[in-house]
């Protein structure tokens, strides 16, 4: 039912920082595709599954704004919120916080569904249709 919305924590670790001890700015993108791989997953349907359905989901948009560092050894919360039904595309928007509870950047994803075989667009499964209607 939408919207919907899952949280997952992860800590920062070491490689994933510059010598000032920051977040490099693309990892942020790595933590907004683990949340977004780990919500599909907690609503019992994976990556592995969709693709072994025949559907694969490339990515056709991200973006990122920083309103305040991330360092080594936070942890981070990174909520991911999907509020309109699935098309011809899935838009996941992203909220990544400190524990401290301030917002360290926000931004959305938009992925594509592919039919596997032909590598055109398709329609979103059902199974995930029925997941992300309105209330």
């Amino acid at each position: 039912m939408l919207p919907f919305e899952y949280e997952m924590k992860v800590r920062v670790r070491y490689a994933e920082t510059d010598r000032m001890g920051v977040v490099w700015h693309g990892d942020y993108l790595r933590y907004f595709e683990d949340a977004r791989t780990e919500a599909l997953r907690a609503c019992g349907w994976s990556y592995r599954d969709m693709e072994r359905d025949g559907i694969m989901l490339p990515l056709t948009e991200a973006h990122i704004e920083y309103h305040r560092p991330a360092t080594y050894d936070d942890i981070l919360t990174v909520k991911v919120r999907v509020a309109e039904p699935p098309t011809a595309r899935l838009r996941f928007e992203y909220e990544i916080r400190n524990e401290a509870g301030e917002k360290l950047a926000t931004g959305h994803t938009v992925l594509g569904f592919v039919d596997a075989a032909t590598r055109r667009p398709c329609r979103p499964p059902q199974r995930l249709r029925d997941l992300f209607r309105p209330a």
